[in-house]
């Protein structure tokens, strides 16, 4: 009898937690597939080269350079930065 009683209430929950599992795994493959298709229907002129994109970079190299003017940053340290910011 306890045993009917257990696998009576372990069973729904087993399959309650699969389904929760699943329909997460499907939101996720969704909004994957959404962000795929938003970033091909973008042109590419668009990301690299906008006004907004350029200035953000001129501030974040000065920024840059202060820093490493101010003695916070070694050259070493410094060129690394500067490549990370160049290649994004």
């Amino acid at each position: 009898m306890e045993k009917i009683i257990f696998f009576g209430l372990i069973i729904p929950i087993l399959i309650f937690v699969l389904y929760l599992g699943g329909k997460a795994i499907m939101t996720g493959f969704s909004a994957k597939s959404a962000n795929r298709s938003n970033l091909e229907n973008e042109s590419p002129e668009e990301n690299d080269y906008s006004e907004g994109n350029n200035e953000n970079l001129i501030n974040e190299l000065s920024k840059l350079n202060e820093l490493y003017k101010s003695g916070v940053l070694t050259e070493e340290e410094f060129e690394k930065a500067k490549k990370k910011i160049l290649e994004n």
